[in-house]
């Protein structure tokens, strides 16, 4: 029978340490950073092209219950 020994080859900056856990919270900072700083892009972008209700607002009592005249009614995308 052979004598059981014991795993002497331990290292606390290894992979699966503290080396790991910091690989791993800088990896997921920095993916938080490009995605805040892409939906920044995309807010400041899409600021120059909003809404404006102002063509259904208006004609809004000419729509009817059921009507297929409402198709001119609806929102319509910003340019």
């Amino acid at each position: 029978m052979m004598a059981a020994t014991e795993n002497t080859n331990r290292n606390a900056f290894g992979i699966n340490g503290i080396l790991g856990m910091l690989i791993a919270t800088v990896l997921l900072l920095s993916i938080l950073a490009f995605l805040v700083m892409k939906s920044i892009g995309v807010q400041a972008a899409e600021s120059k092209h909003f809404y404006d209700p102002a063509p259904i607002v208006g004609s809004l009592d000419n729509v009817k219950m059921i009507s297929k005249d409402n198709g001119k009614f609806a929102f319509i995308d910003a340019k």
